[in-house]
């Protein structure tokens, strides 16, 4: 096969990457609304009204979350630090299988904030605002001290 055959392989396959990421980036962005009952993700820092809808559905995500919140600088270590590692007390660990391989953690430690109904939203996600994600961050770390 010709590099003049190629190119527009290379091109059509970009093409569909990029729209693939695209729905996929929509359809996170839908999430995002429907659980922050905002309908606009640009002013979402505006729109956390009904954020006691954002809640991490276990205490393993929960850690990682406020983890990746502290890694970012939406909390503050000296806050969040001993909930998280008093969370992470709680998951059953052993030497074969450590707390911090827990699959929730590990979305949290990410950014993906996973619910107890399935719903996920990916804090890292392009266009959310860092006055909403501290919002968020703030509200799993009130959700964790309830958990100890």
């Amino acid at each position: 096969m010709n590099i003049s055959r190629r190119h527009p392989l290379l091109l059509g396959g970009s093409i569909a990457i990029a729209i693939f990421s695209g729905s996929v980036a929509a359809q996170n962005l839908g999430q995002l609304k429907g659980i922050m009952g905002g309908s606009d993700i640009g002013g979402a820092a505006s729109s956390l009204g009904s954020l006691s809808s954002i809640m991490a559905g276990s205490t393993g995500n929960a850690a990682g979350v406020i983890e990746y919140c502290v890694k970012n600088n939406y909390l503050s270590d000296e806050n969040a630090a001993p909930v998280k590692d008093q969370l992470m007390g709680k998951l059953s660990g052993s030497e074969d299988q450590p707390a911090q391989n827990n699959p929730d953690y590990i979305n949290g430690v990410n950014g993906l904030l996973t619910g107890s109904g399935g719903q996920s939203v990916d804090l890292s996600m392009a266009g959310l605002k860092a006055k909403a994600i501290k919002k968020v961050c703030n509200k799993i770390l009130d959700q964790a001290k309830s958990m100890l």
